[in-house]
């Protein structure tokens, strides 16, 4: 790797067309990826990918004039002090808020570099554009907000938000929620059947961590092994995985954690109360989030519970 200080200036014009076709591809790549979802805030990075085609046309026309038609290539990984960049616009699905970050970045590292190139020319001719590529980037911040606002109409950027909520929910609530009825509800039984059976709380105690803990990983796995989210669009098959084991340990926990009381019928009804407490937060996040009417939410949620609930019963009781 070079200095940026031992660069010449064929170099660094070589350099910033390299730039600029990298950042160009970046924002055609970012466009690309959020057409399907937020098809406006791809035209956003259409326009700007179509202003950095501009800054790459003008730096070669310069080049070509000072120094012939050979242009080396000289790349930002060749040049000691830029940033590593994580490529987050080859993740996919896209989210708007990590490119917009990283698109933001871009360009404030981008016109660093032309502060820095602008005071190093001696060539009067590529000092000038060098400080016009500069106060353009700098500009560019601005401009990307008014393509912004220019592309995304109230409709448009409606449209997005209510897209936004629909991956949420998708990617999110419903690993989350499938998770959490499995750990809130599956587990009832194997925990109440041991508390009947034994009577002791630490017993009791020590079954519900297995089962919870159990279920959890299970159900990451399952969940992670269920599709990859090219399709379906659920998103990273890992992240899916951690969430929904995690709820699954999470709900069975819940009314696990009232048997390290030593009394018993202490410990017995405070579990019961948490049980219908994670019920009424399933019920919840059904009709929030998944849109279940409140009653069809509570009914289904309550009587699959109720159902496990009395099994335990029974098998601890028998």
């Amino acid at each position: 790797m070079k200095s940026f200080n031992e660069l010449s200036e064929r170099e660094i014009l070589a350099l910033a067309i390299s730039l600029e076709e990298e950042d160009e591809r970046v924002y055609a790549d970012i466009a690309e990826g959020l057409r399907q979802n937020f098809p406006a805030s791809a035209s956003v990075f259409d326009s700007m990918k179509q202003e950095e085609s501009g800054h790459r046309k003008r730096l070669i026309e310069l080049y070509q004039q000072k120094f012939g038609e050979h242009i080396p290539l000289i790349r930002r990984q060749d040049v000691k002090g830029f940033v590593q960049r994580k490529p987050v616009w080859l993740v996919r699905p896209l989210g708007l808020d990590a490119v917009r970050k990283q698109a933001s970045a871009i360009e404030v590292e981008t016109r660093r570099f032309y502060e820095r190139a602008a005071a190093r020319a001696q060539d009067a001719g590529i000092r000038q554009l060098l400080d016009d590529l500069a106060q353009e980037e700098r500009q560019h911040e601005n401009r990307a907000q008014e393509l912004t606002e220019e592309k995304l109409t109230p409709a448009a950027k409606g449209d997005e938000d209510a897209a936004r909520r629909r991956l949420f929910a998708l990617r999110v609530v419903q690993p989350g929620l499938e998770g959490l009825m499995d750990g809130s509800v599956s587990t009832l039984a194997p925990v109440f059947a041991a508390a009947f059976a034994t009577k002791n709380s630490w017993d009791a105690f020590l079954v519900g961590l297995a089962a919870s803990l159990g279920a959890g990983i299970s159900m990451g796995f399952a969940e992670a092994l269920s599709d990859d989210g090219s399709l379906t669009g659920r998103g990273l098959p890992w992240v899916r995985g951690a969430i929904c084991g995690g709820m699954t340990a999470l709900g069975g926990i819940g009314h696990t954690l009232p048997f390290l009381m030593p009394e018993f019928r202490l410990a017995l009804v405070t579990a019961i109360l948490v049980v219908l407490v994670e019920l009424g937060v399933i019920t919840w996040i059904r009709h929030h989030f998944m849109e279940t009417p409140v009653f069809a939410a509570a009914l289904q949620v309550g009587l699959g519970g109720a159902l496990v609930f009395l099994t335990g019963i029974l098998i601890g009781q028998s």
